[in-house]
């Protein structure tokens, strides 16, 4: 384990494909997003490098890409923290977040077939389940799942793109709100696939709407 507190199996592989540092970068911005490595822990490159079977190089790439997307923080004389974000920087995103997902809601609504429908209950399904089995990382990956699938019924590469750049953004600040939202969060859900089978474009736009705001400030009132 890390000395500065990396969970006992959180490191994952890396996979073989692709340049060494990109595969560095990846598998710390995954670590950072899932929360294994919390906002404001020190970042020494000999552990992370050991950690990850590679080289300290590409990890300090890795740590300097980072920080030049706002992941890390890179301190004069300090060396490299997880960023901290601050209340403003998580609004701004979870603002961003509802805009595109109450669009994606719409055209899911307007799109949808029965096949979508029911992989969307399959999810829902396995969302409250994890939810009773208080496992919060489960939690987590089944919510971005079901948001991810509202965004592909929607149809629009567009709007899918720009979903993607904030999604493990999203996962980042949904992760310490995610057992307090709970069962909520999955009847919101729910009630969102109802709109999307009757088809009725407004109400799932504004039911999308609520449940990301609803997020937006558990974030913000959650015990820090």
């Amino acid at each position: 384990m890390l000395s500065t507190g990396l969970p006992q199996g959180a490191v994952p592989k890396l996979e073989r494909p692709g340049p060494l540092r990109d595969r560095v970068y990846e598998a710390l911005l995954e670590l950072i997003a899932t929360r294994a490595l919390q906002p404001g822990q020190h970042l020494v490159e000999s552990e992370l490098a050991s950690h990850l079977g590679v080289s300290r190089q590409p990890v300090r790439e890795a740590l300097q890409r980072l920080n030049t997307e706002g992941w890390v923080d890179l301190r004069p004389a300090q060396g490299a923290f997880v960023h901290e974000p601050t209340e403003e920087e998580a609004d701004q995103l979870l603002t961003v977040r509802a805009l595109l997902e109450a669009e994606a809601a719409r055209l899911a609504a307007a799109r949808a077939n029965t096949a979508d429908i029911d992989a969307l209950d399959e999810i829902l399904g396995l969302g409250l389940q994890a939810v009773a089995d208080d496992d919060v990382d489960a939690a987590v990956a089944l919510n971005a799942r079901f948001h991810a699938k509202i965004m592909e019924l929607a149809g629009n590469a567009v709007l899918a793109e720009l979903a993607a750049q904030v999604d493990r953004r999203v996962r980042w600040y949904y992760t310490p709100v995610a057992r307090q939202r709970g069962e909520q969060s999955w009847i919101e859900h729910r009630d969102l696939i109802t709109a999307i089978l009757n088809r009725d474009e407004q109400l799932a736009t504004t039911l999308m709407r609520e449940h990301t705001e609803h997020t937006r400030r558990s974030y913000h009132a959650r015990v820090k």
